[in-house]
């Protein structure tokens, strides 16, 4: 029987886990026994005896476990190096890898012989929606940013009539219309503000509009459609000058501003420039979700908020481990999708012709099979 541990997450200030008591049942279900971490649950709200109560044992060196008897390991974030190098050669890691150009993580893989799926390079099909965890995540990303905005600002979203006279609603402004974007777009509809959306994506207009938010009209040029897999691209540098400009306006008018424009493995493109920011008023607010990847407004800091001649730039990152019960409990399905196929008739395979493994395997038994991804070359 395949032994699956739940480890304790390495990376600063990580709040999320990768199973719930929920789902270490359904993995015992499917043929896996589950060991955890001591404490491996707790920042997201799980207690050990949670744990023990849905079957899973826990899992301590000191008490004479050795990482050498498990086959497969569902974590967050990559674990540490040191971490790794203890596993047994072929055992399995899932989680959010972090997998471009992490010569590092791929140094680890290779000497430890294991292998690893990355959920962040998941193709795009019908049937990878149940383990899209870039995409639960930034639901949570999404919801989260406006309320940091609305907390921040110094204006009510909703509009208020009193006898003391009527308060116009906010205006938030929400650049990027994909998942994070459009929980966004909601959020703030339910709390009362007028949003408008900016997306280099034309058929994106109706999933704005049902939402009850304005489209701003990308400018027209051929290269701005076109995606990679279903991921968002880069559009060349004109393109983003254009939608700058159309920007700028609506910036102007704006309490909030709402960034959530990514491409996977690429610098964010920078969608609001210093002089834009000089026509924003004092006291708006600009939530910067792209900011662990360089981003999409200029100042913002990873953790940090900087006020910028009287407006605030919140550095948005991580922003699922401030939702760490509902993030973990999504993230956590979007494991067990992944690795439910991975188990016939109680051992652990690894099927390379399945599409689904197949676009997210970085590793198999320590040969890195996708080198253009961790920026290694043709080597292996």
């Amino acid at each position: 029987m395949p032994r699956i541990l739940i480890p304790i997450e390495a990376a600063l200030d990580e709040t999320r886990v990768a199973a719930t008591p929920e789902t270490v049942k359904k993995l015992l279900s499917i043929g896996f026994s589950v060991s955890f971490e001591k404490g491996a649950g707790l920042s997201a709200g799980f207690t050990d005896e949670n744990y023990c109560n849905s079957g899973a044992e826990v899992f301590s060196e000191k008490d004479g476990d050795s990482l050498k008897q498990i086959d497969v390991v569902l974590c967050v974030n990559a674990p540490r190096n040191e971490f790794l190098m203890k596993l047994k050669s072929g055992a399995l890691v899932v989680g959010l890898l972090a997998p471009y150009g992490n010569e590092n993580l791929a140094k680890a893989l290779i000497d430890s012989k294991l292998s690893a799926l990355s959920l962040e390079l998941l193709p795009r099909i019908s049937r990878a929606q149940s383990s899209d965890a870039l995409s639960s995540q930034a639901n949570v990303a999404g919801y989260k940013a406006v309320l940091l905005g609305a907390s921040a600002l110094d204006r009510y979203f909703p509009m208020l009539m009193t006898a003391a006279g009527t308060i116009q609603p906010a205006k938030v402004v929400i650049l990027g219309a994909g998942v994070a974007g459009l929980q966004a777009i909601a959020t703030a509809k339910r709390l009362g503000a007028v949003v408008y959306v900016s997306d280099i994506r034309e058929e994106v207009k109706e999933q704005v509009e049902s939402l009850g938010a304005r489209f701003i009209e990308p400018p027209k040029n051929s290269d701005a459609t076109d995606e990679s897999g279903g991921y968002a691209k880069q559009v060349s540098a004109e393109f983003l000058a254009t939608q700058r400009e159309e920007l700028s306006d609506h910036l102007a008018d704006a309490d909030v501003a709402i960034c959530t424009a990514q491409v996977p493995g690429k610098r964010a493109p920078r969608l609001i420039e210093e002089e834009m920011l000089d026509r924003m008023r004092p006291g708006s607010v600009v939530v910067d979700l792209a900011v662990s990847q360089g981003g999409n407004c200029a100042g913002t800091k990873p953790g940090e908020t900087v006020v910028r001649k009287g407006v605030k730039l919140i550095g948005a990152s991580d922003l699922p481990c401030t939702v760490p019960n509902h993030a973990s409990y999504l993230y956590s399905k979007n494991l067990l999708a992944m690795v439910n196929p991975l188990i016939k008739h109680g051992e652990l395979i690894i099927n390379e012709e399945d599409e689904l493994i197949a676009g997210s395997l970085i590793s198999k038994d320590g040969v890195i099979r996708l080198t253009h991804v961790m920026n290694l070359g043709g080597s292996k």
